[in-house]
């Protein structure tokens, strides 16, 4: 019998049943036409409105701004259309910001 104020095994499995289960490509599909700060394995972030993504995490972003960290440290900001990024060098995606100016 498990300590007072301790979850018995049964306790334990219920609580874990109740969560919600949502996989990573799914919460992605949420994000379609919201905006997604997307940052790279490199020295590059980007801002945007997603619009569509594949199995491999590839995207399609619109109205996107790109932050790119320089050498010196400074970051510099390019305003770019409608962008592809190639999902192997995600690293994280932030859904609903507007990227670093917003953290």
């Amino acid at each position: 019998m498990a300590p007072p104020g301790e979850p018995t095994a049964a306790g334990s499995a219920a609580a874990t049943a109740a969560l919600p289960t949502i996989l990573p490509l799914e919460l992605i599909d949420k994000c379609i036409g919201s905006s997604i700060w997307v940052i790279m394995k490199t020295d590059r972030e980007f801002s945007g409105t997603l619009l569509g993504f594949d199995d491999y995490v590839n995207m399609v972003l619109e109205d996107v701004t790109e932050y790119e960290t320089c050498p010196d440290g400074k970051k510099k900001k390019t305003e770019l259309g409608q962008t592809l990024l190639n999902g192997n060098n995600i690293c994280m995606l932030i859904p609903g910001s507007e990227g670093p100016e917003d953290a």
